[in-house]
């Protein structure tokens, strides 16, 4: 669901869908300053998944809540929190794609596929 309450300044000049998952044990308070004219904070709880509209050029400040404070724990521009809706990423530029290599090294070990008998019988030390 997209963000409903404090709509973005209609003198943005375009907006995108993003998404922030916190991925801590902790209670976040998702922020977004530097929009002007606009005001957008939300707690999001452990585990909790945020989805929202925000301008281009907006970026998320995380604060991580400690007990009676909050320390600010990030600062993410909300291009690389945007939803890619059916491939379409019209305000992405060549500068602003970050390219990940994807590791292709199997994350399981092979396991030994020896086909030989590996039993030997057991020794008790002192009865020889």
């Amino acid at each position: 669901m997209a963000q409903i309450l404090d709509p973005i300044p209609p003198e943005q000049s375009g907006k995108i869908l993003c998404c922030y998952v916190n991925a801590t044990s902790k209670i976040q308070v998702a922020r977004i300053s530097n929009i002007p004219n606009w005001y957008f904070e939300r707690v999001v709880f452990p585990g909790q998944r945020l989805v929202f509209e925000a301008a281009v050029e907006a970026h998320m400040e995380i604060h991580t809540g400690m007990m009676a404070s909050a320390i600010l724990s990030d600062t993410i521009p909300c291009l690389r929190l945007a939803i890619n809706e059916h491939g379409n990423r019209e305000y992405e530029t060549d500068s602003e794609v970050a390219s990940y290599p994807i590791n292709n090294t199997p994350m399981v070990q092979q396991l030994n596929t020896k086909t030989e008998d590996t039993t030997k019988p057991l020794k008790i030390a002192g009865l020889y």
